[in-house]
């Protein structure tokens, strides 16, 4: 089992997280290959996708160790337990509830809550976030991320929403040391067709655009 620490460090390199909304628990896997394959080791199963827990038992199955497969879309305490006891490695939560950051400490595991005010993201880490989901960040942009961390350096804040092959770059230039990628990376097309191949090309592209200068 992997420490929190190392979990943690697999988060940040490349510092892309795929926030994954399947129609089906049998996308998952192939999904999680073509990921892989693309570069993105950080995958975020949401409980949005059906039967998302035994989806993250069969990346875990599957993958082992070569993916990092998380849960996402908490919104309870109960449900993060058992996120974590099928395998899931990080936590992430478009809200901010002290009891799921308190579960996922007691298990070792890395957690994000969401905010998206000064206020917010601050009691977010108060309440024992790693870091701070900024949630929706569409139509915030990285100047926003830069105005927020100006009084706020200690929050380490991940943008989902609004992360793009045109984004992506100036947000790790404002100081996020990840972000999530969600229809920008799956595209509802991708999933209509179980389209993995361009899923692949489409996270090389986001890895590439990351480092590009």
């Amino acid at each position: 089992m992997r420490t929190k620490p190392e979990i943690e460090a697999l988060l940040l390199d490349p510092g892309l997280i795929a926030v994954v909304r399947a129609k089906s628990r049998a996308q998952v896997v192939p999904l999680a290959q073509a990921l892989l394959a693309g570069g993105i080791r950080a995958i975020e199963i949401t409980m949005t996708t059906p039967d998302a827990i035994e989806a993250i038992r069969d990346c875990r199955a599957a993958l082992g160790h070569d993916a990092l497969i998380g849960v996402g879309t908490i919104l309870d305490a109960v449900t993060a337990r058992v996120a974590i006891e099928a395998g899931a490695e990080f936590v992430v939560s478009p809200i901010t509830k002290a009891e799921i950051a308190h579960v996922a400490s007691s298990l070792n595991r890395p957690v994000m809550l969401g905010a998206i005010t000064p206020t917010e993201a601050q009691a977010a880490y108060e309440a024992g976030a790693d870091f701070i989901k900024l949630f929706p960040a569409e139509g915030l942009g990285p100047n926003y991320v830069k105005a927020l961390r100006a009084p706020l350096p200690h929050l380490r804040i991940v943008p989902t929403g609004g992360v793009d092959l045109k984004t992506i770059r100036a947000f790790f230039e404002a100081g996020c040391p990840a972000v999530g990628l969600g229809s920008s990376l799956i595209t509802a097309e991708i999933l209509a067709n179980n389209d993995w191949p361009a899923l692949t090309e489409r996270a090389k592209g986001l890895v590439a655009a990351r480092f590009a200068k």
